[in-house]
Formats: structure tokens, sequence, C-alpha cells
């Protein structure tokens, strides 16, 4: 590597600062290129700047460039056309490997952006129409199905042949259906988070609810999912992990967007007492937003108890419902729940602690608790 930085004339001191994006710098070949060449350890650079030079092109008017990327809809210079059909081409693109440029595009082509990157910008341009009728477009997108399509069958049939045709030519598998699949939407997610969307949630909640995308959930498309729950400025009103189509292993990532649950169903989520840990932070977190919190049929025994405890008894807890039906809880886990309790008494409502390995003893904490006018816990199944 610095072979190649002496032979380039670039100091190997200043270099070195910069040796995590820039890995090593080819030299200049008279014949072939005329031009140094650079590598990158990651390629997410080489996408962040092909999106920051097709802007630039964009803002600049170069009609060549933005005709070797082929709009889809017309030759007009403009932001919107260009971002949709990236949008378009994304979507449409060989195993996805468009998704990442696009988020990228999207987010250099804010204002707030553009003004960070003035000095590399010779021009800049008002984008939020352009965004804002973008942030449409991909919702549409998300949302189309042609079930429900008015007046729109021929374009659709036409669309279909296209789709079969580029498929036919070696690209990605495609849902001939219509619908995007569960990979595709996602992306189209990140975007609307990429553009900083309000109604990312409702969006999300949508997403949830909706029957369309039945193929099963990689646990990195679950991954992603929770992340964007975490980064939604609303909470979630209810995660139930039993309505994703994915692995056990699925399931535990959605765990940490309970942060940014009012409501969280994680029954038969193989979750343990190490898994209690994003819990905990959600039941501490300024605001917590979690009200109900079921863990039924997940053994998380006693020490896993003891560590949701750390969350119930801290102050921020706002936590009205929980339930521990058989969880391998024993007395030492009630004794807990107890002590937790005591610490913050305003809020837990009902508990459930049946199917469990729980004594008289252990019972006999926890009502008395039910029993003191002190307390807001109203209703204790055992």
């Amino acid at each position: 590597m610095f072979q190649s930085l002496i032979e380039s004339s670039i100091d190997v001191t200043d270099a070195s600062v910069y040796s995590g994006i820039c890995t090593e710098i080819f030299k200049q070949e008279s014949v072939i290129h005329q031009r140094k060449v650079y590598s990158f350890i990651h390629l997410s650079v080489q996408e962040f700047l092909a999106a920051f030079y097709l802007l630039y092109c964009c803002l600049t008017k170069n009609k060549k460039t933005l005709r070797e990327f082929r709009l889809n809809r017309s030759y007009k210079v403009s932001l919107y056309d260009l971002l949709t059909s990236a949008v378009d081409k994304a979507v449409e693109s060989k195993n996805g490997h468009l998704d990442l440029f696009l988020r990228f595009l999207l987010g250099v082509s804010l204002e707030s952006n553009q003004r960070l990157l003035q000095d590399l910008l010779t021009h800049t341009e008002n984008s939020s129409e352009s965004i804002s009728r973008t942030t449409q477009y991909i919702k549409e997108k998300i949302k189309y199905d042609p079930d429900d399509d008015d007046g729109g069958g021929e374009l659709y049939v036409d669309k279909i042949d296209l789709l079969k045709k580029k498929q036919q030519k070696g690209h990605k598998k495609i849902n001939l259906d219509g619908n995007l699949s569960a990979g595709e939407s996602i992306n189209l997610f990140l975007c609307l988070l990429e553009v900083k969307d309000q109604t990312l949630f409702r969006e999300i909640q949508e997403f949830v609810k909706s029957d369309k995308h039945t193929e099963k959930l990689s646990a990195a498309h679950c991954s992603t999912i929770s992340y964007m729950i975490q980064m939604s400025e609303e909470p979630l009103d209810e995660l139930d992990t039993m309505k994703y189509n994915t692995s056990a292993e699925g399931r535990r990532r959605l765990i940490p967007a309970v942060i940014n649950c009012r409501k969280a169903l994680l029954r038969y989520c193989d979750v343990t007492d190490e898994g209690c840990s994003a819990l905990t932070s959600a039941l501490r977190s300024n605001p917590s937003h979690l009200r109900e919190l079921d863990l039924s049929e997940n053994k998380i025994r006693d020490l896993g108890v003891k560590r949701l405890c750390a969350g119930l008894e801290d102050p921020h807890c706002k936590l009205e419902k929980l339930w521990l039906r058989d969880c391998g809880v024993t007395d030492e886990g009630c004794s807990a729940l107890a002590s937790a309790l005591r610490s913050n008494p305003s809020h837990l409502r009902e508990l459930n602690l049946s199917r469990n390995k729980l004594r008289l003893s252990g019972v006999k904490l926890l009502s008395d608790l039910k029993d003191d006018p002190r307390y807001k816990l109203e209703i204790l199944y055992y």
C-alpha cells in the first residue's frame, strides 16, 4: 500500500489518517487510465460516491450522464424524475445491488445534506417538493396491489411482460403478482427512514398487519424491521412476534424493538435469561413506552425475572401488565418481583404467574402487595 502511495506522490503520513477509507491507490496508467483509480475497504463508499455524482449531474444539468442512467419516464433533468427512476431501478435491479445506492441518493438530496456538501456541490436545489412527491411515490409502491388496480389493466400486463423479460435475462427473482417481496418493501421502508418521513410508523404498522407478505422473513429482515421500529418517531402500538413468518432467530432479533412499543407479545420466542437484557433497557428508558409485556412460554427462570426487576423498579418504568405464564419461575423470582414492586408501586396492575413452580410462601409475598392499598396491583394469577 505504502509503495502505491509514494508512487502516486501522496504523503504517507497524511494518507494514514484515511487508511480506513482508502486501502489502496493504483499507479496512473497513461494508456488505459488517465486518472488515479481508488479502491475502498467497504463498497458502501463507492455507493455513496455514485449517488453523490448522480445528484451533482442532476443539479448541474449534465444530460449526458443522466441519459446513461436512462430515466424511465422522461428526459427531463428534474430531481423528482431522477429519484423515482432510481426507485424503479432499485426495485427491479439484479440481487438488490442498487438498494444502498438508492438510500444514499435520497439522503444526499435532502436540503440539509446539500448544505453540508455545498463545498463540493457547485449548485444546490430546493428539494422539499421533490422529496415529498418521491416519498408518496415510494408509499404507493409499497401498497400497490394489482387486484385493486382501477383502469390500469393494460399497463399492468405490459409491466408484467417487461418484468418477465428482465427475469429471463438473469435478473433477480421478481414477484410477478405485482406485489413487492418482503425484502423490497423493507428496503423502501429504509428509504422512508432516510428522508425522515413523519408517517413511517403508520406505514410499518400497516405492513405488519398486512397479509400481502406471506413469504418467510429472514433473520436479517427481522433485524431491519426492528431497527426501523426503534428509529420511528412514534412508538408502535403492538409488537406480536407470532405474527411474523420467520424463524426463532428472526423473532429474537425483533426483541430490541420493544424499546419503542406500547405492547409487546413475545410468547414462544425462545427468550432466555440473557435475552431479558434488552427488555430491561426498554423498561428503564426515558421515556419508557412499554405498558404491556407478555413473556409467557419462555424459559427465562428466576435469573431472567431478576433482570426484568432491575427495569421494573426503575422510576421511569410505567409497565401496567406483565405476563410470565410458564416461565420456570420459583419463589425466588416472586421475592424479586415483590421487592421491585415495593420500589416502584405506582404502575403494575396485572401480573400473571400461572403454570410456574410457586409455593404458598412465594405467592403470599405478592398477594400481600395486592391487598395493600399503597400498591396498584389489582389482578394476580398464579
